[in-house]
């Protein structure tokens, strides 16, 4: 894993919540103190916070969390680690090495991705009637490049920073919606525990494209998967799901006819 599931969600907090907010506060509290939080309490936590005790019984509840334990469960098994690339002394030495790392990532990607795959996505792109990317932190990345790419291709594609956003955006979506779901790890279904679609016939549900470098099995409501050969670690991501992302681009814009 690039990193753990709490650190994704508390920086997702905080980069989609309004600066101050309530949520916004104690993620960050959480971020900067997780070793400390470990052996606190609930009450000790929310004075630490500067906020009442069902402030942060709310947010566990709003990042998907049944209770203020479980946070304190899974901040016991996360670990924060950063990966370095190269032993060299020189900061040209590390940056050349760095450089390796990335482009032999993204050649990973265009060697291995399926172009019947990238073109089977293009025609849906054409035929749905609503189109929305999301992803996560840096893949939400590739979600924004997607956009913007295509609103010049003349096609208007929804997203959002937010994973509570993205999340009711997709539990609300119908059979005319077209979904992509940029994700390195594979992970992005992970972080919701609620099902999907509960009580709706599969006919009524949107089309699901998973554009991720883990080859891999995934919900029953992943449609599709678009995947590509990947190192799985901090070199190729989120350089990977750009190429990924710039590849349907340039093969949309080929296929019409847009030069």
């Amino acid at each position: 894993m690039i990193y753990g599931k709490l650190p994704v969600v508390f920086l997702s907090v905080i980069a989609s919540e309004k600066n101050g907010s309530t949520n916004s506060v104690i993620a960050s509290y959480l971020l900067e103190h997780m070793e400390e939080v470990k052996n606190l309490g609930i009450k000790e936590m929310a004075e630490r916070c500067h906020v009442g005790l069902g402030s942060v019984s709310r947010f566990c509840k709003d990042i998907g969390l049944e209770d203020f334990v479980e946070l304190k469960e899974l901040l016991r098994t996360t670990e924060m680690d950063f990966q370095e690339y190269s032993s060299e002394a020189s900061s040209a030495g590390r940056a050349a090495d760095y450089e390796k790392k990335i482009v032999r990532s993204v050649r990973m990607v265009t060697r291995t991705i399926s172009v019947r795959k990238i073109a089977e996505l293009c025609r849906d792109l054409r035929t749905y009637e609503k189109v929305a990317a999301f992803g996560l932190l840096k893949a939400e990345c590739a979600a924004i490049h997607f956009q913007g790419d295509m609103l010049m291709l003349g096609r208007q594609v929804y997203t959002n920073v937010s994973y509570d956003q993205q999340i009711r955006y997709i539990m609300e979506a119908g059979r005319n919606s077209l979904i992509l779901i940029f994700s390195y790890t594979g992970a992005y279904f992970e972080y919701h525990r609620e099902p999907f679609f509960s009580g709706r016939p599969k006919k009524e549900w949107p089309r699901i494209w998973m554009i991720s470098g883990r080859q891999d099995t995934f919900p029953e409501y992943v449609t599709k998967v678009l995947d590509f050969q990947s190192p799985q670690d901090q070199s190729g991501h989120p350089y990977q799901l750009l190429c990924a992302a710039g590849l349907i681009t340039q093969e949309y814009a080929r296929e019409d006819g847009v030069s």
